[in-house]
């Protein structure tokens, strides 16, 4: 339980920014220095610690308690020596598809079909701007068997119930080729995690 003179510092992935902010303000969470990194370091996993440390530093000179909005995302556990050197704690998981989905959902999820393509809210409305054009798929459509030739569906896990998103989601799966699921997640572990730590 965060005490009233406790300064709460949160360092997130822009990619979850609408996700945390609904669950700050559900907890009643209004007094934290949240700040977002630039999404598009989903596609440059390896910048990820250097950037969470540097926002980490400046955080810990004013705050007391200390929280990441990542979980491990490709950085193949470097992320986690960070959070040691600044005595941090960080979202459970390798993925946001795996806290959002809650970790057991998404092991059952992987298991019956390893070759899955997932997306998020954040990732659907972002498909062209993070997936579609930074793979050349605008440019170079044979490409796609390529990239996806091993995969047999496209999971959308929602956060929201959103007809546009639903839509975008489906579209996506078409583009590559994919059969289309959808898999109602809410904001999942992210909620219970920041629900559990820091309220």
């Amino acid at each position: 339980m965060m005490s009233e003179s406790e300064k709460i510092g949160i360092v997130a992935c822009g990619a979850i920014a609408r996700e945390l902010r609904a669950v700050l303000a559900a907890s009643g969470l209004t007094h934290i220095n949240v700040r977002y990194l630039p999404a598009k370091l989903h596609n440059a996993p390896r910048e990820i610690p250097g950037a969470v440390a540097s926002v980490l530093e400046d955080l810990q000179v004013e705050c007391d308690r200390l929280y990441v909005g990542y979980a491990d995302c490709g950085t193949a556990g470097k992320l986690d020596k960070v959070l040691d050197k600044y005595g941090a704690s960080r979202l459970p998981g390798a993925h946001c598809y795996a806290f959002f989905a809650g970790l057991d959902r998404f092991d059952r999820l992987h298991d019956a079909e390893p070759g899955t393509f997932y997306l998020t809210d954040y990732l659907a409305r972002q498909f062209e701007t993070l997936v579609f054009r930074p793979l050349g798929l605008d440019r170079y459509p044979e490409l796609r068997d390529d990239y996806f030739g091993n995969y047999t569906r496209l999971v959308y896990l929602a956060q929201t119930d959103d007809a546009d998103l639903d839509s975008r989601a489906r579209a996506a799966a078409d583009r590559l080729g994919l059969r289309f699921e959808r898999v109602d997640t809410g904001l999942g572990d992210l909620a219970h995690f920041f629900e559990r730590e820091v309220a």
